[in-house]
């Protein structure tokens, strides 16, 4: 067994001055993550004013989402970046996700326009569960039977969200529920790609595919906004879009991921304040105890992947 002998004489060494030291950048990260989430539910909500109360075309809506973010990406980076982040080592995947990236923005902004916000949350909270249950056939990282009855769980709380058979199920959940499955291929392939292809090349994949792709669909639907306030709350989609995965990605690189991923589901909270702020809407009790299902089921799984995480690394060291 391999040992490991600090020295007395450091401070950074000792256990409990070494968490303390690291504290400030966890809750630094834990903000960070919040204000991410929060920026995301803001996205939603806007694209659901915009497809609701402005009545524009769900396809301008996504486009725009995407081109203000390859703007505002193209603007900080330098134009002159962009060649260098056109290399990849695999342009198939990183087309494929990019394509997936459209489709569940598109299913999302879809099922917003009908459902309640923190109906789809709920349900978008599905897919970290069903990212760990493809993992295992898509990636060979096969889950234990403790994080499988997480997954089970997790469904049923998606059962008591949408309660089939009991209340009347409007189509949109169907959309909802296709988006969240687009959105777990999406974070497979993410994943995949990670080990080949720098953070930004593959951002910059799914900006590029979204702008381009997106006009084919959304220029012959095009509708003129009436007034300035329009004009900047299409803009602001990709300000919402663009900051926040700059801070996503932030707090994944200054603290571990078991420490923030948790936080992903505060999203819920701010869901819930502009759903009621913007549309008068608030969470039945189902939804609130189908949603918390879901958030347990999920918190759980990053629980025992840490722990399975450890494990594995003690075991490397003996």
């Amino acid at each position: 067994m391999l040992q490991h002998n600090p020295k007395p004489s450091s401070h950074a060494s000792h256990p409990i001055l070494a968490r303390l030291t690291a504290m400030p950048d966890r809750l630094r990260a834990i903000l960070l993550m919040c204000t991410a989430v929060t920026l995301f539910s803001c996205l939603d909500s806007t694209a659901k004013y915009l497809v609701t109360t402005s009545q524009l075309p769900v396809s301008q809506v996504v486009w725009l989402r995407f081109v203000g973010q390859f703007v505002l990406m193209a603007v900080i980076l330098g134009p002159w970046t962009i060649p260098s982040l056109l290399r990849t080592q695999k342009l198939g995947l990183q087309i494929t996700r990019s394509f997936l990236m459209v489709g569940t923005t598109i299913c999302n902004f879809i099922a917003v326009k009908y459902l309640r916000l923190d109906q789809t949350i709920s349900i978008a909270f599905l897919a970290p569960l069903v990212v760990a249950a493809l993992a295992g056939p898509m990636l060979g990282e096969y889950i234990g039977w403790r994080r499988a009855l997480a997954i089970v769980v997790g469904f049923l709380g998606i059962l008591i969200v949408v309660r089939p058979g009991v209340a009347e199920v409007h189509p949109a959940f169907a959309v909802a529920f296709l988006s969240m499955l687009i959105y777990a291929l999406f974070m497979l392939l993410t994943r995949k790609l990670s080990t080949y292809d720098p953070p930004l090349v593959t951002l910059f994949y799914a900006l590029l595919v979204g702008t381009f792709g997106g006009a084919i669909v959304a220029i012959p639907e095009w509708v003129w906004p009436t007034d300035a306030f329009q004009w900047l709350t299409l803009l602001s989609l990709g300000a919402f879009g663009g900051l926040g995965h700059y801070l996503l990605i932030l707090a994944y690189r200054i603290a571990p991921a078991s420490s923030v991923s948790p936080f992903l589901y505060f999203q819920i909270l701010s869901m819930v304040a502009l759903g009621y702020l913007m549309f008068g809407e608030l969470p039945d009790l189902w939804t609130l105890v189908g949603s918390g299902v879901v958030i347990a089921s999920g918190i759980y799984l990053v629980h025992r992947e840490r722990v399975v995480a450890i494990t594995e690394a003690k075991k490397l060291l003996t």
